[in-house]
C-alpha cells in the first residue's frame, strides 16, 4: 500500500511526464489522493487514461453550458474537470449541467467534490447509472463500489442541491 503522499507525488510525476503542464499535474495529484481516500480506484483510472492518452486524442472543452455534447471523440475528463472548477461560481447559478460521452468519467469526479467545498453546496452527481453524492469534499456517498476502471460513460449529470438548515 502506498501513503497518500507517494500516490499525490507519483501521480503528479506521471501526468507531467505524459505531457500536461505543471498546474494540471498538481491538480491531478490532489485528485487521485483524495479518490484513493475515499475508497475509488482512481490509480487505475489515471494510469489506464496515461496510456490511452498516447494514441487517443480526447476532444477538449473550454466553456461549460447547461447541455454539453461531444461528437464521436469524447471529452478528456482532466480538461473537463479543470475548466468546470474554474467556472463553477457561474455553473453552479444553473439547475443542471449534463455532460455527454466523457472518457475515464471518475477521474471528473474529484473535480466535482472539490468544486462542491468551493460553493459550499451538495452536488448530486450521476455517472450513467452510477450515482454520487458530493458533500463540501468531506465526504462521498454512492451506489458504486466496484474498484474497476471506468473506460467512458455516456452521459453525466450534475445537480446542485441548496443548503437547507435542519434545525
Amino acid at each position: 500500500m502506498k501513503s497518500l503522499s507517494e500516490i499525490d507525488t507519483t501521480s503528479k510525476r506521471a501526468t507531467r511526464a505524459a505531457g500536461f503542464s505543471w498546474g494540471i499535474s498538481e491538480e491531478v495529484g490532489k485528485n487521485m489522493r483524495l479518490l484513493e481516500l475515499f475508497g475509488l480506484s482512481g490509480i487505475k483510472n489515471l494510469n489506464k487514461y496515461l496510456k490511452d492518452c498516447e494514441n487517443k486524442k480526447f476532444q477538449k472543452i473550454s466553456l461549460i453550458s447547461n447541455l454539453n455534447e461531444a461528437s464521436k471523440i469524447p471529452f478528456c475528463p482532466i480538461t473537463l474537470g479543470t475548466n468546470f472548477i474554474d467556472q463553477i461560481n457561474f455553473l453552479d447559478k444553473k439547475e443542471n449541467v449534463q455532460i455527454s460521452n466523457v472518457a475515464f468519467p471518475i477521474l471528473f469526479l474529484p473535480f466535482v467534490s472539490r468544486a462542491s467545498e468551493i460553493i459550499g453546496k451538495k452536488i448530486f452527481l450521476k455517472i450513467d447509472e452510477k450515482e454520487f453524492f458530493l458533500n463540501l469534499n468531506q465526504s462521498i456517498y454512492s451506489n458504486y463500489f466496484k474498484n474497476e476502471v471506468l473506460e467512458n460513460c455516456n452521459n453525466i449529470n450534475i445537480s446542485f442541491l441548496e443548503n437547507f438548515n435542519l434545525f
